[in-house]
C-alpha cells in the first residue's frame, strides 16, 4: 500500500513538473506583448519600454526565462504580477480560497444527489428511471454560461429574490451569521449552474454501475435469504456500486476548474477563473503560470486522493496490490 502510495506521489511530481514546462512555452507563445498590454494606447518612450522589459526579464531569451522561472519556483516564488503590481502567490491564493467555495460544495452535494437519484431510478424502474435519465441528460447537455444568464433573468430580474453576482451585498453584514447568508444567497445561482452538469454526470455514472451489481450473483443471493430490497440496496448494492463514482471524482474536480472560468465570469464571483479571463487581457504572464501551475497542482492531488479513496473502499484493489508488492 505505502509502495503504491509513494509511486503515485513520484509520477504526480513529475507529471506536474512537465505540465509547468509545457504551460510556460504555451503562454510565451501567446500573441501580443505583455509590456505594451501595461502601457496601453498611450505613447511611452523607447527608454522606458526598454527598462520595463529588463524589469520583468522579458529582454532574456526563453530558454534563459525557463530556467529563472523554474529557479524562483524552487524558492517559493510564483513570480510579480504585470498588471496588479504585487506578489502572484498572494494575489491568486485569496481567489482560490473564493473558487474553492464553489466548486467543492458543488461536487460533494452533486455525487451526493446524483447517487441518490440514480439508486432510486435504478430500484424504481419504469416511468421514474425514464424521467430521471431525461432531466440527467438535459443537464449533462446544457450549456453552463447560456444556464447562468436565463438563471439571473429568471431569479434576480424577474422574481427578485437572489442577488445578479458577486459575492457579497454592500450592506450586508462584514461578518458573523448575517454575512453568512448572505454568502449563501450569492452562491445559489453558480452552484446551479455547476452542479446541473456534475448531477449528470454522477447520476449516469452511478445508474450505470448500480444496474450493473444488480444482476450480480451475491445479490441474487441476497434476494433469495430472504432480505428485503431496501436492505440489499443500502447494504450490498450501493458499497459496490459506488466504487465506479469514486473514479470520477478526480477528473470531475478539474472540469470544475475549468466550468468556473465561465460561471464565475457570468456571475462576477471574485475567483481563480474570473482572474484568468482578465489575465489573458492583459496578458499578465506571471498569473497566468500561476493559475494553471495551481490548477495542475489541485487536480493532480485530487486524484491521487480519489485513487488511494479507491483502494481503501474496495478491498480487492488492496489484496490485489498486497499480492503484486509481496
Amino acid at each position: 500500500m505505502w509502495q503504491y502510495f509513494l509511486k503515485r506521489v513520484f509520477w504526480s511530481i513529475v507529471t506536474i513538473f512537465v505540465i509547468i514546462i509545457v504551460n510556460f512555452v504555451l503562454i510565451k507563445l501567446v500573441p501580443g506583448d505583455p509590456v505594451h498590454a501595461m502601457i496601453g494606447d498611450f505613447p511611452a518612450p523607447q527608454d522606458y519600454i526598454d527598462q520595463l522589459r529588463r524589469d520583468f526579464g522579458l529582454d532574456q531569451p526563453l530558454h534563459v526565462q525557463l530556467w529563472l522561472y523554474l529557479g524562483n519556483l524552487a524558492q517559493g516564488n510564483f513570480g510579480f504580477s504585470f498588471a496588479n503590481r504585487q506578489p502572484v502567490l498572494d494575489l491568486i491564493l485569496g481567489r482560490t480560497v473564493n473558487t474553492l467555495i464553489l466548486i467543492l460544495p458543488a461536487i460533494v452535494f452533486s455525487a451526493i444527489i446524483g447517487i441518490a437519484l440514480s439508486l432510486a431510478a435504478a430500484s424504481r424502474g419504469g416511468g421514474f428511471d425514464i424521467t430521471v435519465s431525461a432531466i440527467t441528460l438535459f443537464g449533462y447537455s446544457i450549456p453552463v454560461f447560456w444556464l447562468g444568464q436565463v438563471l439571473v433573468l429568471i431569479f434576480a430580474i424577474v422574481l427578485g429574490v437572489l442577488p445578479t453576482s458577486g459575492m457579497y451585498s454592500l450592506r450586508a453584514p462584514q461578518s458573523g451569521f448575517g454575512a453568512f447568508l448572505d454568502l449563501l444567497r450569492h452562491m445559489v445561482l453558480p452552484l446551479a449552474c455547476i452542479m446541473a452538469f456534475k448531477i449528470a454526470v454522477f447520476s449516469r455514472t452511478a445508474r450505470a454501475s448500480i444496474l450493473g451489481v444488480l444482476n450480480s450473483d451475491f445479490v441474487m443471493t441476497a434476494r433469495a435469504k430472504g432480505l428485503s430490497r431496501g436492505y440489499t440496496l443500502w447494504r450490498h448494492v450501493l458499497p459496490n456500486a459506488v466504487i465506479p463514482v469514486i473514479a470520477v471524482f478526480g477528473y470531475q474536480f478539474g472540469h470544475a476548474l475549468t466550468s468556473s472560468l465561465l460561471v464565475e465570469t457570468v456571475f462576477a464571483w471574485p475567483g481563480v477563473g474570473q482572474l484568468f479571463v482578465t489575465a489573458v487581457g492583459q496578458r499578465d504572464f506571471p498569473v497566468l503560470q500561476g493559475i494553471l501551475l495551481l490548477s495542475t497542482i489541485l487536480v493532480v492531488v485530487a486524484n491521487v486522493l480519489a485513487d488511494l479513496l479507491y483502494t481503501i473502499v474496495d478491498p480487492r484493489i488492496r489484496r490485489s496490490l498486497g499480492a503484486r508488492h509481496a
